[in-house]
């Protein structure tokens, strides 16, 4: 998620500065994420938004949010759906995994890797990337592999910094992706 995001964000936030803070996985996330918000809800300036990034995995979408909003009101920033616009976190799930982004942009996966299918997204198992079901990265990983790709396992952060330069988020067709794009062009918009 890391290598895919500091490819992303300059794109999708001009020239607004930004840091990813990334954790050793999810569970480690939400171990250390009350504490760093509570300490953030003490200095963030006017000007300044956090955004929590993490995959659904296998959590219900509804309820992985509101956690991660709790987490937030319980720390003292507020967040977009209770201040609108003058929020200060956002919580973004990429569903089911980061690779559901990949599968919503497959032009982006055949200029990173040309000897893949171009009719992947038209099966039914990955019409709606953000519904692939057994493992959205294991799925990926299975569609690479047939094509000649990563014959010893998926790399990861490989993956996502041969992809992520491709990614247009405009025609993105992931849901989670365009949650989170949305969300960070109206931050990016001057007011």
């Amino acid at each position: 998620m890391e290598a895919a995001l500091a490819l992303l964000l300059p794109r999708l936030l001009g020239g607004i500065s930004f840091a990813i803070h990334p954790h050793q996985g999810k569970t480690d996330l939400l171990a250390k994420l009350p504490p760093k918000l509570a300490a953030y809800a003490r200095w963030i300036p006017v000007s300044h938004r956090i955004v929590v990034v993490v995959d659904r995995d296998g959590d219900v979408c509804t309820k992985l949010k509101q956690r991660l909003a709790a987490m937030g009101e319980a720390a003292g920033l507020t967040t977009r759906s209770s201040a609108g616009s003058r929020w200060k976190l956002l919580p973004r799930l990429a569903i089911e995994e980061l690779e559901a982004w990949y599968f919503g942009d497959w032009q982006a996966v055949r200029a990173a890797y040309p000897k893949v299918k171009p009719n992947v997204p038209r099966k039914a198992a990955y019409r709606d990337p953000d519904a692939i079901e057994g493992g959205t990265w294991e799925a990926f990983e299975r569609v690479l592999q047939e094509a000649g790709y990563f014959a010893t396992g998926l790399r990861k952060i490989e993956a996502a910094r041969a992809i992520a330069p491709h990614l247009d988020p405009a025609r993105n067709t992931s849901t989670s992706f365009r949650c989170l794009r949305d969300a960070l062009i109206e931050v990016s918009r001057p007011c």
